[in-house]
């Protein structure tokens, strides 16, 4: 079994500051800009939300790459939290994580979308969640150029 503390301490207004014991930095929260009392430029529960979301695709994707000799070039995403006001009360409604995964041409754009398909299932964040999470992949095969001399 595995546990991670984080400890909130309210500072001023409408913002604190998360601390976890076995980390060097802290991070501002606050209530989003979005909001009434909101501070621009400063980390939501929202933001921290759908980081955590994004954070873990990404490194199950690593593992699973890993574990599956999947060889690519570099990994990137962006993840949108879609928040609605329904009955009074503000959801959740969907998540939309959009990864970017650049492959060398040896490797197979079909076996790369199946790894991060398989990456969002297994990730232990997502499944702890009840919100919808939508993913849209993009494989890019990167061909070398290749100069042919003068």
């Amino acid at each position: 079994m595995y546990t991670y503390e984080v400890n909130l301490k309210w500072t001023s207004q409408s913002k604190g500051t998360l601390r976890a014991p076995n980390l060097p930095q802290d991070i501002e929260v606050a209530i989003p800009a979005d909001f009434p009392k909101g501070i621009e430029g400063i980390w939501s529960p929202e933001h921290l939300f759908v980081a955590s979301i994004n954070g873990c695709l990404m490194t199950t994707f690593l593992m699973i790459a890993e574990n599956s000799k999947l060889e690519f070039i570099s990994f990137e995403s962006q993840s949108i939290c879609k928040v609605d006001r329904i009955e009074d009360k503000y959801l959740l409604t969907e998540i939309i994580l959009k990864p970017k995964i650049v492959i060398p041409n040896s490797q197979k754009p079909d076996r790369a979308r199946r790894i991060i398909e398989m990456s969002e299932k297994a990730c232990i964040i997502s499944n702890a969640i009840k919100t919808n999470i939508r993913l849209e992949p993009e494989i890019i095969v990167e061909h070398s150029v290749m100069s042919l001399g003068d």
